[in-house]
C-alpha cells in the first residue's frame, strides 16, 4: 500500500512525486519507458522562469535526481488498468494507493499516410533534436505549422543542406519569435497550402509526393521527414472509468480532480489550454498537494 501512486515520470509526474515526498508520503512512480517525458527531446528550454537556458535532457535529469535523492521508488512497468478502489495493475504487478495521480502525458501524432510506419527510423522521425544529426548536409522536410515545426526547421537549418517546411494552411500558428527567425534562414523553403500525399522509397525514404489545395502533386527528393503535427493523449486504458473529451484528454472541472474521488490528473494528459513545461510542473505540484490534503 502506497500513499500516492503516480503514473508517468515526465515533469508533471516527477514534480508530483517531489511534493509528495517532501510531505513524507510513501510514493511509487510507474513509468513505461524512460523518465522525463517529451521534454528530454527539447534541444533548448528558454521559457522556463528563472532558468536562462537548459537542455531538455539536463532539466529532466536534474528533476529525476532531485526526486531520487528524496527516496522515490520508481519502477519501469507499463500500467494496463486502474480501478475505482485505487488499484493499479501493470504488466508485472498489482499495487494499491490511497490516491492515484495520472501524469501519462501525450505522444506525437502521426500523419496516418501510406507507408508511414514502414519508414519510421528509416527516414521518418518525430524528434528533430534526437535524429537531426543523421541528416547532416542532406535534404529534409518538416511537416506542421506550430511552434514545434518551426523550432525543428530552425534547428535543422544548422545541420541539413536544405529544409522544406510543409503546412496545410497559408499561415503558421507558431509564435512570431520563431517566424521571424525562420525567415532569416536561406536554406528553408515553404510549401504552404499543402499536405503530404505519399512517402516513397525502397529500404529508406527517398522522396515525398506533396499535394496542394488545387490537387497538384509535386515530387520532392528528401533524405528525411520530421513530423511535427501535434500530440495525442495516452488515456485509452482509463476510458472505462474516467471521463474523457472527444480527443481522449481527461476531463477535470478544476484541472486536478477527475470524476473518481482519489484519482487526480496532471500535465498534458488532461484538458487544458496550454501544454508547456511550466504548466506541467504546476499541475504536478497542485495534484500532489490536493491529494495530500484530501487524504488527511
Amino acid at each position: 500500500m502506497y500513499d500516492i501512486i503516480i503514473v508517468g515520470a515526465g515533469p508533471a509526474g516527477l514534480t508530483a512525486a517531489l511534493y509528495a515526498l517532501r510531505a513524507n508520503k510513501k510514493v511509487l512512480v510507474l513509468e513505461a519507458k524512460n523518465y522525463g517525458g517529451q521534454i528530454v527531446n527539447a534541444n533548448k528550454i528558454e521559457n522556463y522562469p528563472g532558468i536562462l537556458e537548459i537542455s531538455g535532457f539536463d532539466y529532466a535529469t536534474n528533476l529525476y535526481n532531485q526526486v531520487k535523492n528524496l527516496g522515490a521508488e520508481l519502477k519501469y512497468e507499463t500500467v494496463i488498468r486502474i480501478e475505482r478502489d485505487k488499484a493499479v495493475f501493470t504488466n508485472q504487478n498489482q499495487y494499491y494507493g490511497k490516491a492515484i495521480i495520472l501524469a501519462t502525458g501525450a505522444e506525437n501524432r502521426k500523419l496516418e499516410i501510406e507507408n508511414e510506419n514502414k519508414y519510421i527510423g528509416k527516414g521518418i522521425s518525430y524528434c528533430a533534436t534526437c535524429d537531426g544529426n543523421f541528416y547532416r548536409n542532406k535534404i529534409v522536410a518538416v511537416v506542421g505549422g506550430g511552434n514545434t515545426a518551426l523550432e525543428d526547421a530552425i534547428y535543422l537549418s544548422k545541420i541539413a543542406s536544405k529544409i522544406y517546411v510543409i503546412h496545410r494552411r497559408d499561415s503558421f500558428r507558431g509564435e512570431n519569435k520563431y517566424l521571424e527567425e525562420i525567415k532569416k534562414e536561406e536554406n528553408i523553403e515553404f510549401l504552404l497550402n499543402s499536405t503530404i500525399h505519399k512517402v516513397n522509397g525502397d529500404d529508406f525514404l527517398t522522396s515525398l509526393d506533396v499535394i496542394d489545395n488545387q490537387g497538384n502533386i509535386k515530387n520532392i527528393k528528401v533524405d528525411g521527414l520530421f513530423v511535427a503535427v501535434g500530440q495525442m493523449p495516452k488515456n485509452e486504458i482509463f476510458q472505462n472509468i474516467l471521463e474523457l473529451d472527444q480527443y481522449g484528454y481527461i476531463l477535470s472541472n478544476d484541472g486536478v480532480h477527475t470524476n473518481i474521488p482519489g484519482i487526480y490528473v496532471a500535465g498534458d494528459a488532461r484538458v487544458k489550454k496550454l501544454r508547456q513545461l511550466v504548466t506541467a510542473v504546476s499541475d504536478g505540484a497542485i495534484a500532489a498537494t490536493t491529494a495530500i490534503q484530501e487524504m488527511e
